[in-house]
This record gives C-alpha cells, structure tokens and sequence, in this order.
C-alpha cells in the first residue's frame, strides 16, 4: 500500500517545550513509546504495516541523518494502535548504503515494533528528540483519516545512532490517542 511522503521541512521541528507539562510529558519522554503505549492499551499494543520499501528521501530527512541529498533509503509507515484503533502514526528512515554497511535489516520487522529493536539494541543511542505542530494535511491520506475533525496535530522525531547508520523516527499523536487517554490534551 502506497502512501503520500510525510515531509514536513526542516524549519518546523524544534525543540522548544510546549506551554503544557501533559503534553511535553509525551512529547519528550526519552523511553520508549511502545512500551508506553502498551502499558494504556485496552484491548492490546498493535502495530499495523502501511506502507515499507527503497524510496528516495526528502532532503529534510536527508540532511537529518547526514546523507547527500536525494539519497535512497528503507522507509517504514505504521500504525500503533490499541487492538485496530491507531494511535500514533510513525515514519521510520535509514539510508540505503548505511543499513547494507551495518548490515540492519529494516525489512524483516513486519508487525513487531521498531521501537522495541532499538531499545533492546544496547548499540543504538538516540539524539535530541524535535517536535513540532503538523497541519492534518502533511500526513498521508491514511493517516489524514485518522484525524477527522482536526487540523493539527503534535509530532516528535529523533535520530538513533548505530556506528554510521542512522535511523530517523518520526511519531505522529493522532486525535484518536488523546481522546482515549487524555481528552483534555485533544485540540
């Protein structure tokens, strides 16, 4: 399944705290959102495959991860949910010769967690998180559905590091999530 390039330019991302403790509570938590969000699901922690393969960077998520521009990279589009509701929409990135040089196979993942690797992989050290407000309309069409009613929504990002491979995550609160765990923060 094929979805639109999530993007958004580099001059959007900061990281600069919100006026919100609850949010900035999310938003800069440094552990891992899986376990997170396991640890809220009602129903179970799912993740749902939307879109992976080779495909050429934005220049944004290239100079991120220090590749020359228009570089190939693996790019993965999931879902996390709580049984078949998504939750957070997440992008992941790494460069095409970086990945073959370590030899990190992103493709084998399926439904398990990427989030899960890279925290169980003691090798892997994660930078400054970045987050920034999205207009609904930056996001695939899939995930633009998930957010009926709204016209922004929060992100973060931040690269691990492995040696020389990077791994750019980029993690979309969709409405659904704060509707379930914390209404207050939803709008």
């Amino acid at each position: 399944m094929s979805t639109t390039n999530f993007c958004p330019p580099a001059s959007v991302w900061h990281s600069t705290s919100t006026p919100s403790p609850e949010l900035n509570a999310w938003l800069f938590d440094q552990n891992s959102l899986t376990q997170r969000l396991s640890a809220l699901c009602q129903v179970g922690f799912v993740v749902q495959p939307l879109n992976e393969g080779w495909q050429n960077l934005s220049l944004d998520e290239c100079a991120a991860l220090n590749l020359a521009p228009h570089s190939i990279g693996w790019v993965r589009e999931v879902f996390l949910c709580d049984g078949s509701q998504p939750w957070v929409f997440a992008r992941s990135v790494a460069g095409q010769a970086e990945l073959q040089q370590a030899n990190f196979d992103l493709s084998q993942l399926g439904s398990r967690s990427l989030g899960q690797l890279l925290f169980n992989e003691q090798a892997f050290s994660r930078g400054p998180l970045q987050i920034c407000q999205l207009s609904v309309r930056q996001l695939p069409v899939i995930a633009q559905q998930q957010s009926a009613g709204q016209q922004l929504v929060w992100a973060r990002r931040s690269c691990f590091k492995k040696d020389s491979l990077g791994v750019l995550v980029a993690e979309v609160f969709l409405p659904k999530f704060w509707q379930d765990t914390n209404p207050t923060l939803l709008g």
